[in-house]
């Protein structure tokens, strides 16, 4: 693939606690620079994100729950219409992890559903799946939920727990879904050779903070 290609499946990400408003300006910056489709922050800097990029065609996304997926259904209705109105184009929402561990299903399916109901088709809503901490039968169910639900995306991983994407994962993601969700890979995405392997197991958005040097090294 082309390195331009390539740019435009990147969600340049920081997501770190210790992240300062100068690094946040800074990745707005390399994100107009090397033409990548979105950045991809927490809540507190959709509001900045989208005046540095108001003039460019980077999208804002941000993550909703993060990075757990604990927070009560209502805190993440509230936390995805704050960004909305921040400024955000796409959401990044983590599944109830332990509601779906344990078997409440109607549980974890509502909280997807009132995320994507409130983006309501206008705003991307993606669903991070967190992979690592699931039974290949609960990745099954969690990916059938998302798409029961009508959300846009399924995502690999937060980046912030035991594990990151994996092939097999992209590959699990792309064959439920097929051509009616994107998929999202995100977790130890760090060069060229990583984001080509996901994106040939079907990988349609990678999430990383190597961008610059998945682009940038041969």
């Amino acid at each position: 693939m082309t390195k331009s290609s390539i740019a435009k499946m990147i969600d340049h990400t920081l997501l770190k606690p210790d992240a300062k408003e100068d690094a946040i300006i800074k990745l707005c910056s390399e994100a107009k620079e090397y033409s990548f489709y979105s950045v991809c922050v927490n809540s507190t800097w959709v509001k900045l994100c989208a005046k540095e990029l108001s003039n460019s065609l980077v999208k804002v996304c941000t993550v909703v729950g993060f990075p757990l997926g604990a927070v009560s259904t209502f805190g993440k209705e509230y936390e995805t219409k704050k960004a909305i109105e921040d400024g955000a184009q796409e959401v990044d929402m983590v599944l109830n992890i332990g509601a779906l561990k344990s078997k409440l299903y109607k549980k974890a399916s509502e909280d997807i559903h009132s995320i994507v109901k409130i983006c309501n088709g206008k705003i991307l809503t993606k669903v991070i799946l967190e992979m690592c901490l699931l039974t290949e039968e609960e990745k099954k169910l969690a990916i059938q939920i998302c798409i029961d639900e009508g959300a846009d995306f399924v995502k690999t991983s937060t980046g912030f727990s035991s594990g990151g994407a994996t092939v097999e994962d992209v590959k699990l993601m792309r064959m439920m879904v097929g051509t009616k969700l994107g998929v999202k890979a995100s977790g130890g995405i760090r060069s060229r050779a990583d984001a080509e392997r996901m994106i040939a197991a079907g990988a349609s958005r990678l999430g990383t903070s190597s961008g610059i040097l998945i682009l940038t090294k041969e």
